[in-house]
């Protein structure tokens, strides 16, 4: 941190955002790191109002040298929805970029989990919703442990042993390392939080679960009083007094030191106006934020529990902010609870975001209402939602209504968006109109579209122009873009050209595609061609290709040569890009040998590098072979631990002995916390049998029944 503040001073622009959990000093080192800074004449702007993104984004471009532009909490920033979150980070990142401009410093904080979904590359196919926010905050990022290590501890001792009473109170009363959590006031806030009466615990129940859905961070104090009474007890609530919802808010409101409150009213200072203005009307809202150490015990302690009634009734009638609706409606959605997803999608949209009634598509979609689902794409599309006009576009284009197509794409393009000319350039191939399709193909590459290069060589393929396709390939190879060149390989295989095909997959192989060679052996092996495909991996392995190492390994494994593909996972350990593959190998492999331990030991370290779905494979191995027994105890370790996907799998074998309940227990529990693809996969499964559970078009009730609507 200290560097990049004197780089900051020393004249060059500069980013920081301080990663960590709630209470580890994120705030407090930014803070004491830009000290230096206000002698030397630096401004701080911090936009807060009226919030924090609206502020950001009108102000930004104001922005002058010398400036700290401090984003506490930048998940309120860069989170925001309906496209703000983008703009805020391409903002962000003009303004580092601008000389005019430099030196400015961005500090900023974020908690774990926030910067997880924003570094996150999206799956091939799906939308990339942060692709500037994982720009922005590429190798800007500093980590903060949640523990001091031995040599802060024992620095803090000796502050202490100086005379620092707070540092001796604290090391006294901690024995983890978490002293800025102590100091912080965490531990006294959790004990507020446990003692609490029953009326203040509910609403900071009600509170807890708001925040850890990303609604917020204010709260309305009309949405806690009815969110929170069936956090209640029938007995709890018979005991209310009149003024309870007075009473529960004075309660948590009360100050541990440090001055925090587990739930803090917020004021707002009235807008300042010129003497001519006239006087607001509009009564101010009351609203209320909860102690950033509880959100974070929240979103742990109640990750597996699903909201009650109150709670989605009170979000439809008290929270106005449409981010807040979009993203309570996801929660609902995630937890199959579709009436009340719906329901807030509808206010979502009606508070000004067009992208919810493109979620309310799929919500139709879902419930195999095609009629419904393009009849809200196209109110959605009506009122300005390029999304909408994409997938409307697709829609008419498989209906076979090109012309509707290419209106709908050409009001994309007029938009911005790159896939509109892609979409146009497809109508036009498909009308046989070539030469405006190949314009088209140009266009949307020129506009940053990926793949529009690699669509129009196929074109040219299709129609027989091979010289100009390969041309083109050999054009984007020297760009440093081998994707055409690797098409164009699988693609004259298929026309059984194989010399063709082999010349291209070596031309991209030699210009830096690790995957070429194995792709081209992948499509020879499909077409039965084994020994020609083994040929090609052993050549790409020779040349040093981690990809077709990696290929050639599973190939002995699954051929039976335990010990050249013992040979070649070894090899591959030493390899930073290959280490997690052969991890993974090696399991499968010891398993197959009856090497369970060790099996199970790599699958865990695999698991360890994010590879959860070795485990799976185990189990499924197990499975396969008939030891029931060892494929649910793997299976479970995997859900204990928690692993994607391995729910699904565990209740399909839950389901295949016959143990109904238990299946449906674990289905319902896993669509509580957020995880519906089990409870979707068991209705399809009994969809067939005597004992079916209804398809979940109307989905759950916030109790976990089934809606009676279905």
């Amino acid at each position: 941190m200290d560097h990049v503040v004197s780089l900051a001073a020393a004249g060059h622009s500069q980013m920081a955002v301080l990663v960590g959990s709630s209470s580890t000093g994120k705030t407090r080192a930014c803070w004491e790191a830009v000290q230096p800074l206000a002698s030397l004449g630096w401004r701080l702007w911090h936009p807060i109002d009226p919030t924090r993104a609206e502020a950001a984004l009108a102000d930004i471009e104001r922005v002058g040298t010398h400036t700290v532009v401090w984003l506490n909490e930048a998940q309120h920033y860069l989170g925001a929805g309906q496209g703000l979150g983008e703009r805020i980070a391409a903002a962000l990142r003009t303004l580092l970029a601008d000389p005019e401009r430099s030196p400015v410093l961005i500090l900023g904080t974020l908690w774990p989990e926030h910067a997880q979904v924003y570094t996150t590359w999206p799956e091939p196919g799906r939308r990339d919703p942060h692709s500037q926010t994982r720009a922005l905050l590429e190798d800007r990022r500093i980590e903060l442990p949640d523990s001091f290590d031995e040599a802060a501890i024992a620095a803090a001792k000796t502050a202490a042993a100086s005379g620092d009473r707070q540092l001796s109170h604290a090391l006294g009363h901690t024995q983890d390392g978490r002293l800025a959590q102590f100091l912080a006031g965490a531990p006294e806030l959790l004990h507020r939080y446990r003692s609490a009466s029953p009326a203040a615990r509910a609403v900071l129940h009600a509170a807890m679960d708001a925040l850890r859905f990303d609604a917020g961070p204010h709260l309305p104090a009309t949405f806690l009083a009815h969110a929170a009474q069936d956090y209640l007890s029938d007995d709890e609530f018979d005991a209310l007094e009149d003024a309870w919802v007075e009473r529960a808010l004075a309660e948590t409101g009360v100050t541990v030191h440090g001055n925090l409150a587990p739930l803090r009213r917020v004021r707002h200072r009235p807008a300042r106006r010129s003497p001519t203005a006239a006087p607001t009307t509009e009564p101010a809202i009351v609203v209320y934020r909860l102690a950033d150490y509880l959100e974070q015990h929240g979103r742990q302690e109640r990750k597996a529990l699903c909201p009650p009634a109150s709670f989605w009734e009170a979000a439809c009638a008290h929270i106005t902010r449409p981010d807040d609706l979009t993203r309570l409606a996801d929660a609902a959605e995630k937890r199959l609870r579709m009436s009340w997803a719906q329901a807030l999608y509808h206010r979502a949209a009606e508070a000004g975001d067009t992208n919810a009634l493109v979620q309310l598509h799929e919500l139709r979609m879902l419930a195999e209402d095609h009629d419904g689902a393009v009849a809200v794409l196209e109110q959605a599309a009506e009122a300005g939602s390029t999304d909408a006009i994409g997938r409307l576009a697709q829609v008419r284009q498989s209906e076979g209504d090109h012309r509707s197509a290419e209106a709908l794409y050409r009001r994309a393009a007029e938009a911005g968006e790159n896939y509109g000319f892609v979409g146009l350039a497809e109508c036009r191939e498909a009308a046989g109109d070539y030469a405006e399709a190949e314009r088209l193909y140009r266009l949307a590459a020129g506009t940053g579209y990926p793949l529009a290069l690699t669509n129009l060589a196929e074109m040219l393929e299709r129609t027989g122009n091979h010289d100009a396709a390969l041309q083109l390939a050999m054009e984007a190879a020297a760009e440093g873009d081998t994707r055409i060149l690797a098409r164009l390989s699988i693609l004259r295989q298929k026309q059984e050209d194989h010399e063709a095909a082999e010349s291209l997959a070596r031309q991209a192989a030699e210009a830096g595609d690790d995957l070429a060679l194995l792709s081209l052996a992948n499509a020879r092996e499909a077409g039965g061609d084994r020994d020609g495909a083994e040929v090609l991996v052993r050549e790409g392995a020779a040349a040093g290709s981690v990809s077709a190492l990696i290929g050639l390994a599973h190939g002995r494994r699954a051929a039976g040569d335990t010990e050249q593909a013992e040979n070649l996972y070894q090899e591959l350990l030493l390899t930073p890009r290959g280490y997690v593959e052969a991890l993974g190998g090696l399991a499968k492999l010891r398993e197959s040998t009856g090497h369970r331990e060790e099996a199970e030991a790599y699958a865990w370290l695999a698991a360890d590098c994010n590879d959860t779905y070795t485990l799976i494979e185990l189990a499924q191995m197990r499975e396969e072979a008939g030891d029931f027994e060892g494929a649910e105890t793997l299976y479970r370790k995997s859900v204990d631990a928690g692993h994607e996907y391995t729910v699904v799998c565990l209740v399909e074998l839950l389901e295949k002995l016959g143990r109904h309940e238990e299946a449906e227990k674990l289905a319902s529990d896993a669509a509580d916390a957020g995880d519906s693809y089990a409870l979707v996969t068991l209705s399809e499964l009994r969809q067939d049998t005597h004992s079916p559970v209804p398809v979940l078009e109307f989905g759950l009730e916030p109790d976990g029944t089934l809606s009676p609507e279905s």
